[in-house]
């Protein structure tokens, strides 16, 4: 019977620590969406604070790449204002760079991106748009739990997963 109450508890603190989690990052994405120009979306705290959770917040972001509620947040690169989905997309490559190519199903190889944008996933939003919101969150769920993003390395970092968990570990 104590066994079993334990068990409980448990359960239900994890449940509750996930939820706060998310709650925590919708609240900062609601705050983010206040700003107006894309480019400054990951100076701002909150972004720096969703940053700070780390890989650990990547699944809850990607349950809000489907929200289409239109943000005060103007993309130069796209002409338009961007929706809280595409923040969480930004934010989600911010901390772990998405392989572009095979989430998007572009190939960039002219390494062609927004001018002076440090928010490489907004030159792909077009097509992400274009072939479904719903579909990109897929592929990336999918991505998030593959045995290949374990050794992936993106072109903007030498280092692979293995690698920079490594380092992390031997830092501690």
């Amino acid at each position: 019977m104590k066994k079993t109450f334990i068990i409980l508890t448990f359960i239900v603190n994890l449940n509750l620590g996930f939820g706060q989690t998310k709650t925590q990052i919708d609240s900062l994405l609601n705050t983010i969406a206040e700003i107006e120009n894309s480019k400054e979306i990951t100076k701002t705290v909150e972004a720096e604070k969703i940053i700070i959770f780390g890989e650990k917040s990547l699944p809850i972001l990607a349950e809000f790449f489907t929200d289409s509620t239109v943000t005060k947040v103007k993309s130069e690169c796209q002409e338009r204002n961007l929706t809280k989905g595409e923040l969480s997309i930004i934010m989600a490559d911010r901390i772990e760079r998405m392989p572009y190519a095979t989430i998007t199903g572009i190939q960039n190889c002219t390494l062609t991106f927004c001018k002076n944008n440090p928010n490489l996933i907004e030159y792909y939003l077009w097509a992400i748009k274009r072939d479904g919101i719903g579909a990109f969150q897929d592929k990336y769920k999918d991505w998030l739990v593959s045995d290949d993003r374990k050794d992936w390395t993106s072109l903007f970092d030498t280092r692979t997963k293995k690698g920079i968990r490594k380092e992390k570990r031997s830092r501690k």
